[in-house]
């Protein structure tokens, strides 16, 4: 009976320094990077406005669009809020690589907010030109797919 003690406890023993291991080589994970540019846009005695001063510019631009589209206040304000939210998603992807810090409006990698921004930001501004009735930017073969799909 000591024995098969002994080999029990000895193999308690080896399955514990085995968890041990485990854990030490994967620890639990308390806290995440930071995206590259996404310390504070100001200094830390700035106000809280003022140190997101990117974020609020984009948001800002956004809100203005979606104003006009919700208000409709002049014959084309669908077309023109339209673009205003796609060209804020473009001044956020033209920030994201030329500000060194833009706080809050950096997400992820520097490539990827570019990318997704200006991708974004081009294709709203890309559909409100064409958006129908009498569109300001015809594209011949984006008609045809539209065509093609519908009939």
């Amino acid at each position: 009976m000591a024995s098969e003690g002994g080999a029990f406890g000895g193999g308690a023993a080896e399955s514990e320094a085995a968890k041990g291991a485990r854990r030490r080589r994967f620890g639990l994970t308390t806290d995440t990077a930071r995206p590259e540019g996404g310390g504070r846009a100001a200094a830390g005695d700035a106000s809280a406005p003022a140190r997101q001063w990117p974020l609020l510019t984009v948001l800002v631009l956004a809100g203005i669009g979606l104003v006009v589209v919700g208000t409709d206040p002049f014959p084309h304000a669908f077309r023109v809020g339209t673009m205003l939210v796609g060209a804020a998603l473009l001044l956020g992807a033209v920030m994201r690589r030329v500000v060194p810090s833009v706080g809050m409006l950096a997400v992820r990698s520097r490539f990827t907010d570019m990318i997704t921004y200006g991708v974004m930001g081009g294709l709203i501004v890309l559909l409100a030109l064409m958006v129908q009735p009498r569109p300001w930017l015809r594209i011949p073969f984006l008609e045809d797919v539209l065509h093609l799909t519908v009939t």
